[in-house]
């Protein structure tokens, strides 16, 4: 099962919204075959554990370990449970159920009632957490929230900057931390910040210092105003605006969404949902980071410390949380946390 979540993990960018699965067929205790999902839309994990098989013989007297419930119906591809029964695999150990409704135990009961021999739940934790972000979406209907941010070592998120100041932003960490973040955003679907980071850092939000795909850019603009010339705005990569003033952007090629100023996160992200956006980045600035936290509406928070003081500025924001993981990028520290964690 270890091995199966190794592989899964390997998909992780390029399944979304499919979960990451990986598969494992043993033959009196040795590997005979293996695969994972690879790419949306394509084949699933036990389609290429089955196909990697040379020994096609081998099957009737195997087992598969799989991370997640086999699928059993008919989506992008064929039902998952119909081929193992095909192929007459008389064993198979499962590391927890899927919870999407066209799945739910219909796979495990399709397979148990066709004579397989069905294992549930081994590294269940393991396998929830490794599929959170699959999980939270189908669960919560809204998509797996990671807040994002570097303060320096006196706490601070920023200077104090405005538009007319013309004040670049302030690297706080180092190159290591950057081409990790850059990393993480070919692994989400989605990339979040507010008009004030647009308006101050005129980001792009892509990929530079890694290869991988770029997320889709959200933003949230509230006063309907924001040049049209942005960074966010250019047609590199598909960009959605939350807006009090649709009107405004009528020229722009982007998603535009109409919001006002009481719609709240919950609404936002469940539009998210129906866009199927299964997880984003929230990368700031204070109030819209605030925003999550106050809301208690995120799943993870990745909290850069680097070595610089600024000695006054925008403050950081503060997590009531202990913090999961401490790690070191670099001279930076790097502090996880996990919000109701997958169990």
């Amino acid at each position: 099962m270890r091995r199966a979540l190794y592989l899964a993990q390997r998909g992780l960018g390029s399944v979304s919204t499919n979960p990451m699965v990986g598969s494992v067929i043993t033959h009196n205790d040795k590997i005979i075959g293996e695969g994972f999902h690879q790419e949306y839309g394509k084949l699933h994990a036990e389609v290429n554990a089955i196909q990697s098989v040379k020994q096609r013989e081998l099957l009737s007297d195997s087992t598969m370990y799989v991370n997640l419930e086999p699928c059993s119906h008919h989506g992008k591809t064929p039902p998952c449970a119909d081929l193992i029964i095909q192929n007459s695999i008389k064993r198979v150990v499962i590391g927890t159920t899927d919870t999407y409704s066209e799945v739910s135990g219909r796979g495990v009961e399709k397979l148990k009632s066709a004579g397989v021999d069905v294992k549930v739940g081994v590294l269940e934790k393991e396998c929830r957490f490794l599929n959170r972000r699959f999980f939270t979406y189908n669960e919560k209907k809204r998509p797996y929230i990671i807040l994002k941010w570097a303060e320096t070592a006196d706490g601070f998120l920023d200077k104090l900057r405005t538009p007319n100041s013309n004040e670049k932003p302030q690297w706080i960490t180092n190159d290591e931390s950057r081409v990790l973040v850059h990393r993480w955003r070919t692994e989400e679907d989605s990339i979040l910040i507010g008009s004030n980071t647009a308006l101050l850092d005129n980001p792009y939000l892509n990929v530079r210092f890694t290869s991988g795909r770029n997320p889709q850019r959200i933003v949230l603009d509230q006063q309907g105003n924001l040049p049209h010339n942005l960074n966010v705005f250019n047609e590199t990569q598909p960009t959605i605006l939350f807006t009090t003033q649709p009107n405004n952007y009528n020229k722009l090629d982007i998603v535009v969404e109409q919001i006002d100023i009481e719609t709240s996160l919950q609404k936002i992200l469940h539009r998210l949902y129906s866009l199927k956006i299964q997880s984003v980045i929230v990368e700031g600035g204070l109030q819209v980071l605030n925003s999550f936290i106050e809301q208690d509406l995120w799943d993870e928070a990745r909290r850069f410390i680097g070595l610089r003081n600024f000695g006054n500025g925008v403050i950081a924001p503060k997590i009531s949380a202990e913090h999961n993981e401490h790690i070191f990028v670099g001279n930076s520290s790097l502090y996880l946390y996990f919000n109701n964690q997958m169990s």
